[in-house]
């Protein structure tokens, strides 16, 4: 093998683990992030308030969180809840699921998305 490919090689390994770090997200910072999603949403599991419940969000299927009445949209989006599909909703509700209730505007920074998905994956348990 040149010491070119070499070279390329071992450069995409640092990249691909520096990307797969930052995309671990730090909780800590999540926490703070979360200060924009509290008005709205709850971690306990069945407190609803303007949003449902986040308790047990990872894995469930969107529209399900039980006495929450949700939009069609929600309801029949197919979406089950996983760290790729709330970072693409986190990043743009209302062009992700069109239709939905959502009123928050998304979250843009991609650092700041994965921080909060790392706090929800503990939070939300």
């Amino acid at each position: 093998m040149s010491r070119v490919l070499l070279s390329a090689l071992t450069a995409f390994g640092l990249l691909a683990a520096a990307s797969t770090a930052q995309a671990a997200g730090n909780p800590d910072e999540g926490k703070k992030s979360f200060a924009k999603c509290r008005a709205c949403h709850q971690l306990e599991a069945g407190k609803n308030t303007v949003g449902p419940s986040l308790a047990g969000l990872f894995g469930r299927k969107a529209g399900t969180a039980p006495n929450f009445k949700y939009s069609d949209a929600m309801a029949k989006s197919g979406i089950t809840w996983n760290e790729d599909t709330i970072a693409k909703y986190i990043a743009d509700p209302k062009g992700n699921i069109p239709g939905n209730k959502m009123v928050f505007p998304g979250i843009k920074k991609e650092s700041e998305v994965a921080d909060l998905i790392a706090y929800l994956k503990d939070a939300t348990k």
